[in-house]
């Protein structure tokens, strides 16, 4: 017996598909395929926050030294202007990676509900709902490989 996928929720082997609670043997399942649901706009809403807070200093401090250079101002008054904008600019450096991590698991996450759905004899049954998008893409994987072979 080849084992496809394997989770706490998920059981995918060349024998048969154990998900949502529910045991199928792959010859049951006469087709499988996959929907998407609607976007969730908090999700692209927290990224593009996110995006911001990443970007928000590093203009605030760009802004700084521009209006240093363009503005006729004493020296010190410009030099503390110019200094002060480059370490508005360097602060935002130790938090934005902190940041572009959370960013990378909103994408792993996925904007949108993702389900799978299979027809046995008896109409059809939802396999598995998740927002999880690396999570679906490796048991769908896992599904086609597994129902390949039964196929051919």
């Amino acid at each position: 017996m080849t084992m496809y996928y394997r989770d706490p929720e998920v059981l995918i082997t060349s024998s048969g598909v154990w998900m949502n609670g529910r045991e199928f043997r792959l010859p049951e399942l006469i087709q499988v395929w996959h929907t998407k649901g609607h976007r969730s706009w908090g999700v692209i809403a927290w990224r593009g926050a996110l995006g911001l807070t990443i970007l928000l200093p590093l203009l605030v401090g760009a802004l700084a030294v521009l209006l240093a250079v363009l503005l006729d101002l004493s020296f010190g008054t410009t030099a503390a202007m110019v200094v002060g904008g480059i370490l508005i600019g360097i602060a935002v450096v130790p938090v934005a990676d902190l940041l572009l991590e959370r960013m990378d698991l909103s994408y792993d996450h996925g904007s949108r509900t993702l389900e799978i759905w299979g027809r046995v004899r008896d109409g059809d049954v939802l396999l598995m709902r998740t927002n999880n998008a690396q999570k679906f893409g490796r048991v769908y994987r896992a599904l086609e490989r597994a129902l390949e072979p039964a196929i051919h």
